[in-house]
């Protein structure tokens, strides 16, 4: 202890990590986003040791756990999405369990959680479907809700065309009907548009909202 060594009191690193029981941080602020940074990358990279070394770092560090659940529960669903949507529920039961149960324990399941995310197929079509969708909503002159997809549930919807014509896709033996659900200056656009990759590869195959897209080649993957 410092005040053992007598006076003046000279407090050492060793000192004020027994006073915290914490390891203290190894890096800096520059280290802290070099080292989350080679994380998530590795991660998007698919190489489960990398992850894992990068994770032990930061533990080592004294890293604050919660900081890299959350980047994992943001990378399931960038890099991962509906290739494997299983990895957002892996991820986000990983940061429930750093709150649950906390460090050291909750070691553990960060390190499943990182080895379940680098190991899952990648796809970030989630991530550009929402930046093209949300573009186009900033468009001038679109938004107009189709007539037959507005409220009905109220008196006087029918006379104003609310709900008029609307097909219910559970009255049509395959669960799909044909029908416009885009404003009238959106249709045609396509905003998701699903890889090869894990689960999205199946979802091509059957997808009635794929329609023609499948057909019509592959953007880059």
């Amino acid at each position: 202890m410092a005040t053992a060594r007598g006076r003046p009191i000279h407090v050492t690193l060793d000192d004020a990590e027994g006073a915290v029981d914490a390891k203290a941080v190894r890096y800096g602020r520059e280290g802290h986003y070099d080292v989350i940074s080679a994380f998530i990358k590795s991660i998007r990279g698919s190489d489960a040791d990398a992850a894992v070394y990068w994770l032990a770092r930061m533990l080592e560090a004294g890293e604050d756990p919660r900081f890299i659940a959350r980047r994992m529960v943001i990378h399931a669903s960038e890099d991962i999405g509906m290739a494997d949507p299983q990895a957002l529920l892996v991820a986000t039961a990983a940061a429930q369990a750093v709150e649950f149960v906390g460090l050291p324990e909750a070691q553990l399941n960060l390190a499943q959680a990182a080895i379940h995310l680098a190991t899952s197929p990648k796809s970030n079509r989630v991530t550009q479907a929402i930046f093209e969708a949300k573009a186009a909503a900033r468009e001038a002159g679109t938004g107009e809700v189709p007539p037959h997809l507005r409220d009905a549930h109220y008196s006087g919807a029918t006379s104003l065309g609310h709900g008029t014509d609307y097909r219910y896709p559970h009255d049509d033996p395959s669960g799909h009907v044909e029908q416009q659900y885009l404003p009238d200056e959106m249709v045609g656009r396509v905003f998701y548009d699903p890889t090869v990759h894990g689960r999205e590869g199946r979802l091509r195959q059957w997808w009635p909202g794929h329609r023609e897209v499948a057909d019509a080649g592959d953007r880059d993957v």
